[in-house]
């Protein structure tokens, strides 16, 4: 498995900051209001970006990567919530593959998450990524690691009920706000992608609580399954 160049992604400057502080010949570019550094982790040329919160920043950010800096694959790292009982705070999610929880035209007739008129609203990612990140994790990972569906949508997920209604009834092991909009904009471009999760709150109703305090445990927990994955391309 070999790219030219590797896109990184993440939210938020949590969820980035380590990555930065381990590139060279760092270049930046900013486009579209966001900071691209272009460079060298680990022996790879990367893009390493923040991207926002949110479906519309990520796919903004997806498209330009794609376009702009030619990248051909794309790894989105960073935290999320769990939707799955079994996990844990501190806990890994690959992602399987990718939805929009939030796409809701269930009035036309069409199930809920499914985008009218397209011919798929569930995007999976690259599999050769995502063994590689699970090897990674799995190595490096004391907690549990899970391959499952991750959730996307312009909502921070926080009450008990939701969160139940998301493991059941779309099978989402976890719930962000950037992965199905990151997977999408992939597969429009046939670019790889995968998508790693560490959970910064449990499936539990206490996110708004356990969220801030956990964030930045969680994030580094992503980016060590990261950068071991980055070596071995």
């Amino acid at each position: 498995m070999s790219y030219n160049r590797i896109g990184l992604i993440g939210a938020m400057n949590e969820e980035i900051e380590r990555f930065h502080q381990h590139m060279e010949q760092v270049k930046e570019t900013r486009k579209a209001g966001i900071v691209f550094r272009e460079g060298v982790f680990f022996g790879k040329n990367v893009v390493l970006c923040r991207s926002g919160v949110g479906k519309v920043n990520a796919a903004v950010t997806t498209q330009i990567l794609i376009d702009t800096f030619r990248v051909d694959a794309i790894i989105f790292t960073g935290v999320a919530g769990a939707l799955d009982p079994d996990l844990d705070i501190g806990d890994i999610v690959i992602s399987a593959e990718c939805m929009q929880h939030d796409m809701d035209v269930t009035a036309l007739g069409f199930p809920k998450g499914t985008i009218p008129y397209e011919e798929r609203s569930v995007f999976a990612a690259d599999a050769k990524l995502a063994d590689l990140a699970a090897e990674s994790a799995d190595r490096l990972h004391e907690g549990k690691v899970k391959r499952g569906r991750v959730l996307s949508g312009d909502q921070f997920i926080a009450d008990r009920q939701t969160v139940r209604s998301l493991h059941e009834e779309l099978s989402g092991t976890c719930t962000e706000m950037e992965g199905a909009a990151v997977a999408q904009a992939c597969a429009m471009n046939e670019i790889p992608y995968v998508v790693i999760r560490s959970m910064s709150d449990k499936a539990d109703g206490s996110a708004h609580i356990n969220f801030a305090e956990f964030t930045v445990k969680a994030a580094d927990n992503s980016y060590r399954i990261v950068e071991d994955m980055v070596k071995r391309l």
